[in-house]
């Protein structure tokens, strides 16, 4: 058995955490391997202090706002820069704004945002008629490239279609006999 003095027993507490970091453990191979800087994987490129911290950035101006532009709750104004390609307007517009009176986290905000966006496509179908101009629903549907990729699924959906107009037609005609 061998005797311990108090000069053989170190106590962590009592050392300093450079020197525990200096020298590693005899009996964990491996251990403090990165500690030379000509061993860690990083060299040359890691920096000190990171390249970061050396850079001074300037934010950039503020974009002017020229329409309605909505922002999350979560956050307190605008970013300097946003889109402003498709501003919302009509009935979509409301449903939008009152969207965004809700939290990103609430299932209502992205459900109104959907609906919205169904709405928008209404709208945009009623535009183009009042202009004059006849939508080609079909080839802005992708009804093409449809039929030209998935045959089979435009084939499932026709016959779905067809069956759902038929049993409307039906139901039209029955009630107009009764």
């Amino acid at each position: 058995m061998h005797d311990h003095t108090d000069d053989d027993v170190v106590y962590v507490e009592k050392t300093e955490p450079q020197a525990r970091q200096k020298t590693p453990p005899p009996d964990i191979q491996g251990w403090g391997a990165d500690l030379d800087p000509k061993m860690r994987p990083a060299v040359p490129m890691e920096r000190t202090p990171p390249r970061l911290d050396n850079v001074h950035w300037d934010a950039p101006a503020h974009q002017p706002r020229t329409v309605k532009v909505f922002h999350s709750t979560e956050r307190p104004g605008l970013t300097p820069v946003f889109g402003t390609s498709t501003p919302p307007s009509g009935v979509s517009g409301l449903i939008r704004g009152a969207a965004f009176r809700y939290s990103e986290n609430d299932l209502r905000h992205w459900l109104m945002l959907l609906f919205a966006d169904r709405v928008n496509v209404v709208e945009g179908i009623l535009q183009d008629l009042a202009h004059g101009h006849i939508p080609n629903i079909y080839a802005e549907m992708g009804g093409p490239a449809e039929w030209r990729h998935n045959r089979a699924g435009f084939i499932r959906k026709a016959m779905i279609a067809g069956a759902v107009l038929a049993a409307m037609v039906y139901i039209v005609r029955q009630k107009r006999r009764s």
